[in-house]
């Protein structure tokens, strides 16, 4: 029972996030009953980056390491995400730190991952 209700609330926050990246409007009308526009829009998108991440974080797997995978996610998208508005034209002064932070973040992640890999075989 506890993994179908972990499997049914990870894939609704996942398909929610999924809504929220693809069109924020619809979940902001829909959740607060106002309009969203501007940096508004990218936030929400960040939201549903984020929502999606914790998806794959909720997800049970044998030997769990969801938590990990989730922050792992969640970083490069949002470095993805960030470096994609940069691109656009869309900046404030701690965009591209947070796309130098969140970049730093996943790589520290993927060497820590494959350190607990290599210590598991050993």
């Amino acid at each position: 029972m506890n993994n179908r209700l972990l499997i049914f609330t990870a894939l609704a926050e996942g398909f929610t996030g999924v809504i929220l990246f693809a069109y924020p409007p619809i979940i902001v009308r829909l959740l607060f009953g106002q309009e969203i526009a501007g940096t508004g829009l990218i936030l929400g998108r960040l939201a549903g980056l984020g929502l999606i991440a914790l998806a794959v974080a909720c997800l049970p797997r044998g030997q769990s390491r969801g938590a990990f995978d989730g922050m792992l996610a969640w970083s490069v998208l949002a470095a993805l995400y960030l470096i994609v508005v940069g691109i656009g034209g869309t900046s404030g002064i701690l965009l591209w730190p947070m796309v130098v932070i969140h970049g730093i973040l996943a790589v520290l992640l993927v060497r820590a991952r494959a350190v607990l890999r290599t210590s598991r075989t050993t």
